[in-house]
């Protein structure tokens, strides 16, 4: 079955650098979009960024354009999301999600309700 694993989420101090990897197993890898949302308490998921099946286009919300970078490695069926300068409000649990239309449509898609697969969740706690 398909599993989408999270990891590399921790408590660091405002201004810290992490680097969260999403290893994937059980589907075609390459032909997949992956896209990174986060959901803070109380509040809705929000997406993060997004990825298109080879690695060439990406696309960030507003909130972390220039600090977060979306890249993957197919070789290696891996997206990672490097964040650096972090913020108290990057705080919330970060999860990456798959997206089978990755090669019939093209581009990133960064509506969460499109994607098919979910992982469990990284918690990003980023204290002040």
């Amino acid at each position: 079955q398909v599993q989408l694993v999270e990891s590399g989420g921790g408590l660091v101090q405002a201004g810290a650098s992490l680097r969260l990897s999403c290893a994937a197993s059980g589907l075609s890898f390459s032909r997949y979009r992956m896209g990174w949302f986060r959901q803070a308490p109380g509040k809705d998921r929000e997406v993060v960024a997004a990825i298109n099946w080879g690695g060439g286009s990406a696309a960030y919300t507003n909130s972390v354009k220039g600090r977060f970078t979306n890249s993957r490695d197919n070789a290696k069926s891996t997206v990672y999301l490097q964040m650096n300068s972090l913020k108290p409000e990057d705080t919330a649990v970060y999860y990456c999600a798959a997206d089978r239309n990755g090669i019939t449509e093209g581009g990133v898609e960064l509506n969460p309700a499109a994607y098919d697969y979910w992982g469990q969740g990284t918690q990003v706690t980023v204290s002040s």
